[in-house]
């Protein structure tokens, strides 16, 4: 018996778990996908790996799940966080759900001086983060920080974590990850004004972070975030 139907929970999963579920996804199940009593779903919780659930209580505001088998292992993404400059609504939401699909463990929404949008809704992107996964097959959803300034981020980096940061360079990105070398890393994609003289000097100053282009061509903040989770998925990643 297989799932069409991938679900992210927040309650522990084993066998025979019971898995309440909250009214929003009693409506999903129930209302808009017409599921009743027996019927599979698959649940995730970015712990337990994927079981196979099947519906204990269908009701209009809530219900339950109990866990059957196991049907995936827990599937760690690489130590990858993307950091990034929040653009326009569609292009930051599209952003997020990529880093999701291609396994980025944390994303991070950073203000720069030039970037365009001082808030987010921490809560809708992280909902998209979930969604992402539940569509991927992934059994892992990253999280998503609150807004942070990229200032404070930099004094505060961890100090076995390399960051990639895409601006023009000299070096490409592939040679100069080899360079480096595997470990924890992160991804740096600047604003749509690019980086101010005073945060590209102090990039390049430090001793964690690596310049690299993407390219001849200036690409726009959602692709560039594309491009750059898959050339650091293709060198140091599982891909």
């Amino acid at each position: 018996m297989s799932a069409k139907i991938r679900l992210y929970v927040e309650h522990p999963l084993g066998q025979g778990q019971s898995v309440p579920l909250t009214r929003d996804q009693a409506h999903y199940l129930f209302g808009v996908m017409r599921l009743a009593v027996g019927a599979s779903v698959a649940l995730f919780n970015s712990r337990d790996g994927e079981w196979l659930g099947e519906v204990a209580e269908a009701g209009k505001r809530g219900g339950s799940l109990t866990c059957r088998k196991q049907t995936k292992p827990l599937q760690m993404p690489p130590d990858l966080w993307l950091l990034f400059a929040p653009i326009k609504k569609a292009r930051t939401d599209f952003i997020v759900e990529k880093a999701a699909e291609m396994g980025a463990r944390r994303i991070v929404p950073v203000q720069t001086a030039f970037t365009n949008s001082d808030r987010i809704r921490q809560d809708r992107l992280q909902a998209h983060a979930v969604e992402a996964a539940e569509q991927c097959g992934g059994t892992f959803v990253p999280e998503v920080s609150a807004l942070q300034k990229l200032d404070r981020l930099l004094a505060d980096w961890p100090e076995e974590r390399q960051l990639m940061f895409c601006d023009e360079a000299l070096v490409g990105a592939g040679q100069a990850l080899r360079d480096a070398g595997p470990g924890p890393w992160a991804i740096l994609i600047g604003p749509e004004g690019g980086f101010s003289d005073d945060e590209r000097a102090r990039l390049m100053r430090a001793d964690f972070a690596y310049a690299v282009s993407l390219g001849p061509r200036i690409l726009r903040a959602d692709t560039a975030a594309v491009a750059a989770l898959t050339v650091w998925q293709q060198v140091l990643g599982d891909w």
